[in-house]
């Protein structure tokens, strides 16, 4: 079977935030699973694209169902996948594949449309793989054009402009809720890339740090410190939380921690103590809004149930309402899907002629070899000849075989759908008696 561009693997429109949890795959298990991907059965070569968004595997795949069932069995066994669990992944194969592929790396097929940091993610999964080994001339080739589109998209059209990150849809969400951000109190929960964001985006808005107060806690304080600094915050140790979260509006959680670290206990013993340190106004006067946006959660979603608390994560970031950039985005992602399907489509018809390259050369030289065939008979036959007759009749010879390939191969090249060009390359494979190593896309693994 020819070997083909596949994509197996699960996103926000599919799964819920807990499945996705679930199969999310941290940063430091990716080696090992790009290793057992490339020695596993129909796959030659992988990506591991694993963002909050989605848990995606990119595959250069020589036997489609055989890739499939290998996934099955890694995320069998790493993470205990059951087969009802198996409706939330998709199996996208060649130009469904390619298009995907494009949409992800241009940030259109992202939960905030025109998120600017999808670019580094793919960027940095398609390095991990490369590092790792388990790429070649074919997913290089598909990474390569997927990140030029981006490129284009974004210079072309204004999803740059209108583009929003996860972190911004966090501040705008705690804004509705709480109606202004002005002096509120703010914790940023760890001290990483995202919580720099969100700190961009509360002092972007024209906040600074008399209107919001500012706190940082991480477990590592030197991370704290350094992020607070930068943004006229305060750092805090993680062991002496208590107190700055017991008197925050907003707390903003995004570490990196493998399981929760605020539990539903912690945060009702939290809310115990605003009633008591507010004069008794109760929680209604005072609400705690939290937005969890680690992969995964930090927060115990049973803290969803504690009253006078609004708990948010992931999946309730999708439909937060700024209609203003909501049309610009709508219009912008409109012009970049026109892009996107020329490219595809483009880039494809590219792929489809390097298909049959293999086959074009044998043509020629199988053509070659029954010409000289019959030259070398007829020679015998009513030879010898002069040596301007010998260079006519091989002048002859070469005209006739390059038209005959030259007509077959522009046949071959120009064909609209893969399944007929597979078709009429076998025929000529089967009539001629072709040896031709397997077609690749962009060149493919060296035999």
């Amino acid at each position: 079977m020819e070997p083909t561009l596949m994509v197996v693997g699960l996103n926000y429109r599919t799964a819920p935030m807990a499945v996705r949890e679930h199969f999310w795959i941290a940063e430091n298990r990716r080696y090992e699973a790009l290793v057992q991907l490339s020695r596993a059965e129909g796959i030659e070569e992988a990506i591991v694209m694993a963002t909050c968004n989605r848990t995606e595997f990119w595959l250069w795949a020589n036997e489609v169902t055989l890739a499939e069932n290998s996934v099955m069995r890694l995320l069998g066994a790493e993470y205990g996948l059951k087969l009802c669990e198996w409706k939330h992944f998709y199996r996208l194969l060649d130009e469904a594949a390619l298009l995907h592929i494009f949409r992800a790396a241009s940030s259109l097929d992202s939960m905030v449309v025109g998120e600017p940091q999808v670019v580094a993610q793919v960027q940095e999964a398609w390095t991990q793989a490369q590092k790792v080994g388990t790429t070649g001339r074919s997913l290089d080739a598909v990474l390569e054009k997927a990140l030029t589109v981006s490129k284009r998209v974004h210079s072309e059209t204004a999803i740059g402009g209108a583009a929003v990150s996860i972190p911004y849809a966090a501040v705008e969400l705690a804004r509705q809720n709480l109606g202004t951000l002005e002096n509120k109190k703010v914790i940023l929960l760890g001290a990483g890339k995202t919580s720099e964001i969100l700190a961009g985006g509360l002092l972007n808005d024209g906040a600074n740090s008399i209107r919001v107060s500012i706190t940082v806690i991480n477990r590592t304080l030197k991370h704290a410190a350094e992020l607070a600094a930068k943004i006229g915050g305060v750092a805090v140790p993680f062991e002496e939380r208590r107190q700055p979260m017991a008197e925050a509006d907003i707390i903003f959680s995004s570490t990196s921690s493998p399981h929760t670290i605020v539990s539903r206990e912690e945060v009702e013993s939290l809310v115990r103590e605003r009633t008591t340190h507010d004069g008794g106004r109760g929680q209604k006067d005072h609400p705690l809004v939290i937005v969890d946006l680690a992969m995964p959660r930090d927060i115990d979603s049973e803290v969803n149930h504690v009253k006078g608390v609004f708990l948010y994560d992931l999946d309730d970031l999708e439909n937060v309402d700024d209609h203003h950039r909501d049309d610009q985005r709508r219009a912008a992602a409109a012009e970049a899907q026109k892009i996107l399907l020329a490219e595809a489509q483009g880039f494809r018809r590219k792929l489809m002629a390097e298909r049959v390259v293999p086959t074009i050369v044998a043509l020629r030289l199988r053509l070659d070899e029954i010409c000289r065939q019959e030259l070398d008979a007829f020679r015998q036959e009513n030879g010898p000849f002069s040596k301007d007759q010998d260079e006519m009749l091989n002048a002859i010879m070469s005209r006739m075989t390059q038209k005959i390939a030259s007509s077959l191969a522009r046949e071959l090249r120009e064909f609209p759908e893969k399944v007929a060009q597979e078709q009429m390359t076998s025929a000529l494979r089967r009539l001629f008696h072709l040896q031709t190593a397997e077609p690749a896309l962009a060149g493919g693994k060296p035999a």
